[in-house]
């Protein structure tokens, strides 16, 4: 295929197929690191871009964990924007390298504990955008975000068709879950949707607490966005970094995809659920991101044990799932 902007290769991401219970419950996971900058923020950020009147501002802003700002990065060098992002030190190097690599602006927020800052962010990228005539994007509360995600909906149903039971997926910002579970409920209305956060986030309550997957939930003392819709998640449920992490690794040595923590913890839910899952239930899960984006974390044996997270055998875990 040839095309005359690396735009033009969003979207169209393929799906790894894994059969489980003997073939009684299929599992399709949407491999949206196939996007330009590895995640599935491309699509929204696009779409977040092409809905501002950019001649009402010299450039933009957005407070993000890496991701957003990694898109929003590659898509201002293509549209000849200037663009900052307020990060903080959750975020990977890696992703932070990449926004810089694409000739954007980082500042770094907060201290450098590995925390997430995202009050402290929003706030200074709401400051800067008003000192600097900056349009902030503003994410977690712009409708585009969810909307972006219109195409990725329909690419599952060309693929899949009304015969879509279950679609999990990490939350964040809710954009993708929230932006692609409203459309899929166009067209099949009975698909049961499954947020995913880490354990210690407090979209769908309970107590805040810290965590290390990257990208999703919200923490303690931050708001909840707008774009989350909870009328269009049927459950919410929580997956700690033990489990997440582990799931990674899984999908990195039985499968060969390297998929970065809040997908782990998608795919550990889905696998839970797959147990449940009436016969010929068709289970579709979001992988938001590469796993080469922490290479130096969630790869990381040294890394791991700094931090006390625990590898388990999740093979070993959901052996009744993958007994052929």
């Amino acid at each position: 295929m040839i095309v005359n902007s690396i735009l033009e290769t969003i979207g169209r991401t393929p799906m790894l197929h894994i059969s489980l219970r003997r073939g009684e419950v299929d599992l399709y996971i949407k491999l949206e690191m196939f996007n330009p900058t590895g995640s599935m923020k491309d699509r929204m950020a696009l779409n977040m871009i092409e809905s501002t009147h950019s001649e009402v501002a010299i450039g933009i802003v957005e407070s993000s964990s890496g991701n957003t700002a990694s898109s929003l990065a590659m898509i201002s060098a293509v549209r000849r924007l200037e663009f900052t992002a307020l990060m903080d030190s959750h975020a990977s190097l890696d992703k932070i390298l990449t926004v810089r690599a694409f000739g954007s602006h980082v500042q770094i927020v907060g201290n450098d504990d590995g925390a997430l800052a995202t009050d402290e962010r929003d706030e200074q990228a709401r400051r800067f955008a008003i000192q600097n005539c900056y349009y902030w994007t503003e994410q977690h509360n712009n409708p585009a975000n969810a909307a972006g995600y219109a195409g990725l909906a329909t690419e599952l149903l060309d693929d899949l068709g009304p015969t879509i039971t279950h679609f999990v997926s990490a939350i964040g910002t809710g954009g993708s879950l929230c932006g692609t579970a409203r459309q899929l409920r166009m067209h099949v209305p009975g698909v049961q949707v499954i947020g995913v956060e880490p354990v210690g986030s407090i979209i769908f309550g309970g107590q805040g607490g810290h965590y290390h997957q990257s990208g999703t939930g919200t923490p303690q003392g931050a708001n909840v966005g707008m774009v989350i819709d909870y009328d269009v998640i049927d459950w919410g449920r929580k997956v700690g970094d033990d489990e997440a992490f582990s799931t990674c690794h899984y999908l990195a040595r039985r499968h060969g995809v390297l998929v970065g923590g809040s997908t782990g913890g998608a795919i550990y839910e889905a696998l839970s659920l797959a147990r449940e899952a009436p016969v010929s239930s068709r289970i579709v899960a979001l992988a938001c991101d590469s796993g080469t984006k922490y290479l130096d974390t969630i790869f990381n044996e040294e890394w791991l044990s700094k931090h006390n997270i625990r590898v388990i055998d999740v093979e070993a875990q959901f052996a009744d799932l993958f007994a052929s």
